[in-house]
């Protein structure tokens, strides 16, 4: 409302019926596979709403598995929930630089990299990661910055540490997953 070009970023669940196939897609590294995944869009009360679509994200809804979106039951976690959650960490970063949206009449274009990444909760805790290891080591996104917001702590997305090789990050990142409860 004061100027500022906004975008979201979120999975593409079966509910965002309005978003429409931009036509971009981008291929991302996760664990030791590489993915596939397509940006939908709508423009929605001055924000770009982005959605990243992919089958993992599809088939852990409600109304395609009557289950719920991060697990099963509530307290327990889909297997693959690190790996979901990395796929939408790198697909965020790459929408700011690749989507050439034209929805309002004061912007066009690509948001560009000099942008500030909010990160919501554990998942989408790797998008600062990702962000350093990916990119600001590659002299891109040099501007950016992050800001972690904390929803609600009792819910930390914890994985085992066997797990780590499948983010892709440096291992010189694994200290930095470590954490003593209590």
């Amino acid at each position: 409302a004061i100027g500022h070009r906004v975008m979201t970023v979120a999975p593409r669940y079966d509910q965002y019926k309005d978003a429409w196939d931009t036509g971009v897609a981008i291929e991302v590294k996760v664990g030791y596979i590489t993915e596939k995944v397509r940006f939908f869009h709508c423009y929605k009360r001055g924000v770009d709403r982005v959605f990243i679509d992919h089958p993992m994200f599809l088939e852990k809804v409600w109304g395609k598995t009557g289950s719920k979106i991060y697990g099963p039951t509530t307290g327990t976690d889909y297997e693959d929930n690190q790996l979901r959650f990395s796929m939408l960490c790198q697909a965020a970063l790459e929408a700011p630089r690749i989507l050439n949206l034209n929805s309002c009449e004061y912007f066009s274009g690509p948001y560009g990299e000099d942008v500030v990444f909010i990160a919501n909760d554990w998942h989408t805790a790797l998008l600062p990661c990702y962000l350093k290891s990916m990119y600001k080591s590659k002299g891109m996104y040099e501007t950016a910055k992050v800001a972690y917001c904390i929803h609600n702590i009792a819910y930390q997305g914890r994985f085992s540490f066997s797990d780590f090789s499948l983010l892709n990050l440096p291992d010189a990142f694994r200290s930095s997953f470590d954490f003593i409860d209590g």
